[in-house]
């Protein structure tokens, strides 16, 4: 497994994130919590247009797509999806046309929703934007840019497609794998030994690439899922698909077992892009403490699992726990109303 790093370097990239991110310590938080000592991985600090997570997964796609010699990138996702928004940042950066497919996969029709955060910065971006009904699945949407590829094809473009379901190469997850050695590398010169990684699992790019780099590199710390789409019974497999996709694009055997992934759906409910008043509760306490501004779909549920699992003693009162910020704070814009709602309209 020592050469996986040999092999990550050999893979063509695009150099389009501010690398490497900072890995901070969170004293307040962690009197807040009363324990564990929590570190912050900043990946909300990516650079790229208002930066995220999907930066690192971006430049593996971005690599590949220059290397195909594509001069458009098509990419599907929510409504608020930062992943797209990161996208068309890249596609703008690079110089490629970007398609942009919308899903519907949260009941909502505030025109802040549809108009605000994320789908503002798409705009501006210069990216063209198309609607897909659903998205409870992975499978049609993936179908839909393959349609539209068609077309584009037909056009005379060179459309290079970045697949949302896990049957296609988990490509973007590279970024992470590259990531553990970076957060290994950060904690050896804080002098840290981390005991437990926490982030959100969605995609399960973040999720798995990380877990595959730190196995891969000899690393045994638990990293911990928090579900924020689907339940955890439903994400360990996505995980594992994932983990078993980045062996196969390496070349290598997985290091990863099925006791490695431990999920958590504990503040999952009542769904995907949908808060609790956990998730506010996390947001506050993040905000308040270490002014980290936390989304209200993936970092906001994150920490409250976090919370959730440092209250009921899931970790020893000494160990160090690193939460990964993946980004998504142009999303919280869109949810206006109910973090009005949850937080005051003001001054009175």
């Amino acid at each position: 497994m020592a050469d996986v790093l040999a092999k990550l370097a050999a893979l063509p990239r695009a150099r389009i994130a501010v690398l490497p991110t900072p890995m901070e310590d969170a004293p307040r938080l962690t009197q807040a919590l009363g324990g564990p000592r929590v570190f912050v991985k900043r990946d909300d600090l990516t650079g790229l247009a208002l930066g995220g997570n999907k930066a690192r997964q971006l430049e593996f796609y971005f690599g590949d797509a220059l290397a195909k010699n594509a001069d458009t990138v098509l990419i599907t996702g929510a409504v608020q999806s930062n992943f797209v928004r990161v996208c068309a940042a890249g596609a703008a950066k690079l110089g490629l046309a970007c398609h942009i497919q919308l899903e519907e996969r949260v009941a909502k029709d505030d025109p802040t929703y549809k108009n605000s955060g994320n789908v503002l910065l798409d705009r501006l971006l210069g990216a063209t934007l198309h609607r897909f009904e659903g998205g409870e699945d992975d499978a049609a949407p993936d179908r839909a840019l393959d349609d539209l590829a068609a077309k584009l094809t037909a056009e005379g473009k060179r459309p290079y497609v970045i697949h949302l379901g896990v049957g296609h190469p988990p490509i973007g997850a590279l970024g992470y794998a590259l990531a553990a050695r970076e957060i290994l590398d950060q904690a050896e010169a804080m002098n840290v030994r981390l005991d437990a990684v926490v982030l959100a699992s969605g995609s399960a790019a973040t999720h798995g690439g990380l877990l595959f780099g730190l196995r891969a590199l000899k690393s045994r710390v638990p990293v911990i899922g928090v579900c924020n789409r689907r339940p955890a019974q439903q994400q360990q497999p996505r995980v594992k698909t994932v983990t078993d996709g980045v062996a196969k694009l390496l070349g290598m055997a997985s290091p990863v077992t099925d006791a490695d992934i431990v999920l958590t759906d504990a503040t999952l409910a009542p769904g995907y892009g949908q808060p609790n008043p956990m998730v506010f509760e996390a947001m506050a306490v993040a905000a308040r403490t270490e002014a980290l501004i936390l989304d209200p779909v993936y970092t906001g549920k994150a920490m409250a699992g976090l919370i959730y699992l440092a209250r009921r003693q899931s970790f020893a009162d000494d160990a160090n726990v690193l939460f990964v910020h993946t980004g998504g704070q142009p999303g919280l814009f869109a949810y206006e109303p109910q973090m009005t709602a949850a937080f005051g309209a003001g001054a009175g």
